[in-house]
């Protein structure tokens, strides 16, 4: 089932959708999760004759997310090596454990929103298709083999990153946290629906040309360990996006750099979950 956040006529709900008409379940995607109680919702939800899919606008599946994202940097092995080249002063490479950050999201746009360049401040704007892992529940001292119970479900995550200002900066938070700049889309799919572990294709194209080409599977640190490893010293809230990292592709790993610029389109896609467009202005 998919869960997605929309606009119809005006007026703005969480909703559950079959994949053709979406129906109406709370006010907002936070409200729809607590609702939820941790259960993958049945068709029992689906209450009324539902909107077709195709006459709503989809927003950001979580558009006001209650805290920030969690992120995980060179998540891939093949993206961790090109980060290097890039400036191994300036990247903490993966040295057996996860590399954690965070993104700050006040708010979270959704597929066909326009990502806002800053050309004010930001000369290196890059693009990182990740997959986006929802907590359905709260977790606290969670094992790897419970984690899967924790998620909810899954999205496309395009983690827009200023590459100046990170490399400035010796630091993720600022460089990553820009308004526009937390992408995802444009549902979220639960996990029923989809194998476990997650070994999906995830792909990212720019101006139709293929960029990053690869699969979660070859993700270092899976969605099980990072559930549980963050889990033994935080509590994760129900509705937690964690982001897993990008593979190699990324405009700052070509020579010379390949960065975005107004009007390029960013199109970010795992297998099984969606596709996530979105235009630079």
């Amino acid at each position: 089932m998919k869960l997605l956040t929309c606009e119809y006529k005006n007026h703005v709900f969480a909703a559950v959708s079959d994949g053709e008409r979406v129906y109406e379940a709370a006010p907002d995607m936070n409200s729809l999760i607590s609702s939820l109680g941790g259960v993958m919702p049945g068709r029992e939800i689906m209450k009324g004759d539902g909107i077709a899919l195709e006459d709503v606008k989809l927003l950001a599946p979580i558009p006001e997310p209650r805290q920030d994202v969690i992120c995980l940097g060179m998540n891939y092995m093949d993206h961790s090596d090109e980060a290097a080249r890039w400036g191994k002063d300036d990247f903490i490479k993966n040295a057996g454990k996860a590399v954690y950050f965070s993104k700050r999201a006040a708010w979270i746009i959704g597929p066909g929103d326009y990502i806002d360049w800053h050309f004010d401040i930001v000369d290196g704007l890059d693009y990182e298709s990740e997959l986006a892992v929802v907590l359905g529940r709260d977790a606290l001292r969670v094992s790897a083999g419970e984690a899967e119970e924790y998620v909810l479900g899954y999205s496309v995550f395009n983690d827009v990153s200023a590459r100046n200002l990170q490399k400035a900066h010796k630091q993720f938070y600022f460089g990553k946290s820009l308004d526009t700049h937390t992408v995802m889309g444009p549902w979220i799919v639960t996990r029923d629906e989809l194998p476990w572990p997650p070994e999906y294709g995830i792909r990212c194209y720019v101006n139709g040309e293929l960029r990053q080409d690869s699969n979660t599977r070859n993700m270092i640190f899976g969605v099980a360990e990072v559930i549980s490893e963050l889990s033994q010293g935080m509590t994760l809230k129900a509705g937690t996006i964690i982001a897993m990292g990008t593979p190699a592709g990324v405009g700052m790993g070509s020579v010379p750099p390949r960065y975005l610029g107004s009007g390029d389109i960013v199109r970010c896609e795992i297998d099984g979950i969606g596709v996530l467009e979105n235009k630079v202005k």
